[in-house]
């Protein structure tokens, strides 16, 4: 699975939805629900279930990163499934403070 910026990506087991911000900068997988995601343009609808340690959700709008392969993703649409890559879940990125104004 070759992972780049823009690209679009949805889950195999639940309704989420991802657009690829940063890609990482090491080969690995991209995870929702614990089950590598498929692209976007796959016609397949989502089945299976969401592995219970990888149910935290996706949320629309919020964007996840991974410290440690430098991946960022855009949530494009929510779902039951929690992001992970290569097994490490994804941490919903803390929004920049904005500065003070008079």
């Amino acid at each position: 699975m070759e992972i780049k910026p823009g690209s679009r990506w949805k889950s195999a087991v639940c309704d989420a939805q991802i657009v690829v911000v940063r890609p990482p900068k090491v080969a690995g997988e991209l995870q929702c629900g614990g089950v590598a995601v498929v692209p976007q343009v796959d016609a397949a609808a989502p089945s299976g279930d969401v592995h219970p340690d990888h149910a935290g959700g996706v949320l629309i709008g919020k964007r996840y990163i991974d410290e440690a392969s430098g991946i960022e993703v855009l949530g494009a649409k929510a779902g039951k499934g929690s992001l992970a890559f290569d097994g490490r879940e994804l941490n919903l990125k803390e929004a920049k403070p904005l500065p003070a104004s008079d």
